[in-house]
């Protein structure tokens, strides 16, 4: 094949997983079920946090933001994904692929700004309760978010700028379901060092800066509750960081697999289910594992559940 730029190149075509086609549709109603639930359940978690009034703090303000996060996250690949499966057609447009690279990028780069700002509320609810309100200021955590977003915005501009000076050559086959940055950049047909070396270099420092940040508020957290033992402070911290540290791991574990531990040369079948997991999976569990484990969660539900019963029974 000879190699054209990214002006000659139309489209990709995307493998997808390596299955019989007699398990396409099985597939196909497992991950539109898993989508639908992503959705769902996020939007609930939006929404619950919107109308009550008691979830109206920093902390659920934090997490509205990640659950329209997953929902985007999500959003900007499984629909593609899926009509691919149903169609037979795999293909994706250059500027769609492009897209996907971006998006993947800023909302993948989102929910991890988030988690290391929730992980510092954690940590001054638990090690300042006193100072809580005057620290976590209304102003301060619209600080935050903003510059959550601001800087996904520029991590993901400064990925994905460098992948449109890439030449493909013609008929570029993707061995994935979506177009994963570290995918595309293994299917070009020039030298994407600057690409590999801005993903070691600027997002493992991002990386390492955001896992520190979390591993501190944790670390600092363990000193102060060990310092003066206590059943009532003990039981607060795990109710109210169980959650959180579980889907850090899940989060970083899955990111970590796909952008720094994943296998030469083409795709494998493992870096292909290790992207699923952040792009699918992640955002599907981090509904129930909010709310199944929160007591604040569960009485907003069952407050809106109740008012809903006594106006139909009126």
């Amino acid at each position: 094949m000879r190699p054209e730029n990214q002006s000659s190149v139309s489209e990709f075509l995307l493998l997808g997983l390596p299955v019989p086609p007699e398990q396409q549709g099985m597939l196909f109603t497992l991950f539109l079920g898993m989508y639908l639930t992503t959705v769902l359940g996020n939007l609930l978690i939006i929404l619950l946090i919107r109308l009550d009034s008691c979830l109206h703090t920093p902390m659920y303000f934090f997490l509205s933001h990640l659950a329209l996060s997953d929902i985007s996250l999500s959003s900007i690949t499984v629909p593609k994904m899926l009509t691919n499966m149903h169609s037979q057609w795999q293909s994706i447009t250059y500027l769609g692929c492009i897209s996907q690279v971006y998006f993947i990028v800023f909302f993948g780069s989102l929910d991890g700004f988030l988690l290391t700002v929730m992980a510092y509320d954690r940590y001054v609810a638990i090690c300042h309760p006193l100072h809580y309100t005057t620290i976590m200021r209304d102003d301060v955590c619209v600080i935050f978010m903003v510059g959550c977003w601001l800087s996904s915005w520029a991590q993901a501009l400064l990925h994905t700028l460098p992948v449109g000076r890439l030449s493909f050559c013609a008929g570029t086959i993707i061995p994935h379901l979506f177009c994963n940055l570290a995918v595309v950049l293994k299917s070009s047909c020039s030298d994407t060092s600057l690409n590999e070396l801005l993903i070691h270099t600027e997002g493992g420092l991002v990386f390492i800066v955001s896992v520190s940040g979390i591993l501190g508020s944790y670390i600092r957290m363990a000193v102060i509750i060990l310092k003066v033992p206590s059943l009532k402070r003990t039981s607060k911290a795990l109710s109210t960081c169980g959650s959180h540290l579980f889907v850090v791991c899940l989060y970083y574990g899955t990111l970590a697999g796909v952008y720094f531990f994943s296998s030469s040369g083409k795709s494998k079948e493992k870096d292909i289910i290790a992207s699923l997991m952040y792009i699918m999976v992640t955002p599907m569990l981090n509904p129930f594992i909010y709310s199944l484990r929160n007591s604040d969660m569960k009485c907003a539900l069952q407050k809106i559940i109740r008012g809903k019963v006594s106006t139909l029974s009126h």
